[in-house]
């Protein structure tokens, strides 16, 4: 059956209690949703998928009134609505529950539920009442949490729980979960997924963004797919695979890079199996299971995985960013301890975060004073690099790198984001590293800047650097890799030589086995 085919149908369904028809958001320079419909219905749990950039959070801003959409409509039980922000759209029966809890932590779990709607006597809060409605509530729902305790006395799990029960309590309507299982065992997911089951037979629509394949498909009933802010289509989650899934949320990319694959091969005949860096049994605690991982003298290795797979966690294993609890990391054949960048640094060893803005680019600095910064930190603070020693730097990977403008004087927080990323890709050629760690570096650049810097990371592998690249791009992946490392919820669960394809991966992510094949024929 094809996917058109499996597109959940438009008639013969109870009228929708959310509708948004046409949604789109626009910021300057950005389309970060066009024409977006989507639909809930009451007694379902809806899970909106797509990856990182697909728009997931836009939409949901755009429902609670976070953000204005540039057009479209919204209408709630049949009645059109246009919130003046969450405080207005909870009002009118839509919570949200985000993944980082926003209660207030030094009060009890029964303040925290009902707080601003507090029983009263004689104008003032009945604390007695407060405890013994939140009670209520709690055992309503199955939960048996002391609603005199103070919040943070609980774990992440407990305060969820919490932060439903106080949706619960304002009469939701509609409950939006965003990334509610992220910081959970599993014990605590399946209490979390009997508490929205309840919810669901009363008829509470819900709302359920995950990164977690598995939990999606357990606990939902339909799904909408998202890409680069465009609806790719609705669809019930029993009649969509795995695979088919994983195909729509990260696409195909359209046209070959020839030069970069001939230059991606040449370096793949020319690399060396001289171990540059080699983990063994690294991990974090609740980041990344413990993983086992070598990377050569020019030699290209990919991370794949969907969002929250462990990608940018293992990443910052490696540069110390995160300190980790088990396994050792050599350099060189030589121990390192990883207990901060620094260490990482002085070990040949760079990071350019996905997170360009925040980790990254420092927008207030000129280009010159961006690029040396990683020299300089190298260097130490007290031992300044001589002004020559930066213009000629500065002018070497500005012609290199071509970055624009040309002026070492410009604002690099005024460049376009594939300038920005060349800046910082600079930053760190300037140390000479010998392992360089990539997390998304073309993500949200024009194609033209995003060809110029995967041939870039080609070269630099035919001229003998190590590079870790990270890509939710698979054909990027793909194309530049000469092994690749597959992720799946925190744990490394494959690695595929140089002749993988994106089908390969994509059947590995979405767990998709020949057996399972076979039974679903």
């Amino acid at each position: 059956m094809s996917v058109d085919a499996k597109q959940a149908p438009r008639t013969g369904q109870p009228v929708a209690l959310v509708q948004m028809r046409g949604i789109s958001v626009e910021f300057p320079g950005v389309k970060a949703l066009q024409e977006v419909d989507f639909r809930l219905f009451p007694g379902e749990v809806h899970a909106l998928m797509g990856e990182n950039g697909a728009g997931k959070s836009t939409l949901i801003k755009a429902l609670t009134g976070v953000y204005t959409p540039t057009a479209g409509v919204t209408t709630l039980a049949g009645h059109r609505v246009s919130f003046s922000g969450p405080a207005a759209a909870q009002d009118s029966g839509i919570s949200t529950v985000y993944q980082e809890v926003n209660l207030c932590p030094n009060l009890t779990v029964a303040e925290n539920i009902l707080l601003g709607r507090e029983p009263r006597r004689f104008g003032a809060v009945d604390g007695r009442a407060t405890r013994a409605r939140a009670a209520e509530l709690l055992a309503d729902m199955g939960l048996r949490i002391d609603p005199g305790s103070v919040l943070a006395e609980h774990p992440i799990a407990v305060q969820q729980l919490v932060a439903i029960a106080r949706a619960v309590a304002v009469d939701a309507k509609v409950l939006i979960l965003d990334e509610p299982t992220s910081s959970l065992d599993q014990d605590e997911v399946a209490e979390l997924f009997r508490i929205m089951r309840v919810l669901r037979d009363r008829g509470v629509a819900i709302l359920f963004v995950s990164h977690f394949l598995e939990q999606v498909y357990e606990i939902s009933d339909r799904m909408t797919v998202l890409r680069n802010g465009r609806l790719v289509g609705e669809y019930f989650t029993a009649e969509l695979s795995r695979l088919e899934l994983v195909s729509l949320m990260i696409g195909r990319e359209l046209g070959v890079l020839a030069e970069v694959e001939r230059l991606a091969e040449q370096a793949g005949e020319e690399a060396a199996t001289v171990p540059v860096l080699r983990a063994t049994g690294l991990g974090r605690k609740g980041s990344v299971a413990p993983f086992d991982l070598q990377i050569n003298r020019g030699e290209v290795v990919g991370l794949a995985g969907l969002l929250g797979s462990g990608r940018t966690e293992l990443a910052r294993l490696l540069f110390g960013a995160d300190r980790p609890d088990s396994g050792q990391v050599t350099v060189d054949g030589k121990v390192v301890h990883l207990r901060g960048p620094r260490a990482a640094i002085a070990a040949g060893i760079a990071f350019c975060s996905e997170d360009r803005k925040g980790e990254g680019v420092v927008a207030d600095l000129s280009i010159r004073d961006n690029l040396i910064l990683a020299m300089q930190a190298a260097n130490g603070w007290a031992r300044p690099i001589p002004r020559r020693v930066k213009d000629q730097l500065v002018e070497k990977w500005i012609k290199a790198l071509d970055i624009r403008p040309a002026n070492p004087d410009a604002l690099v927080g005024r460049l376009s984001g594939g300038n920005q990323q060349k800046v910082l890709l600079a930053r760190w050629l300037v140390t000479k590293p010998k392992l360089l760690i990539l997390d998304e570096p073309t993500r949200g650049i024009d194609i033209g800047a995003k060809t110029q810097i995967q041939k870039l990371v080609a070269e630099l592998a035919q001229e003998g650097m190590a590079v870790v690249y990270i890509s939710a791009e698979l054909e990027e992946v793909v194309r530049l890799s000469h092994r690749v490392v597959v992720m799946r919820d925190r744990a490394k669960i494959a690695e595929l030589d140089q002749h993988a394809t994106v089908d390969d991966i994509m059947r590995l992510i979405a767990h998709v086995d020949e057996r399972s094949e076979a039974v679903a024929a």
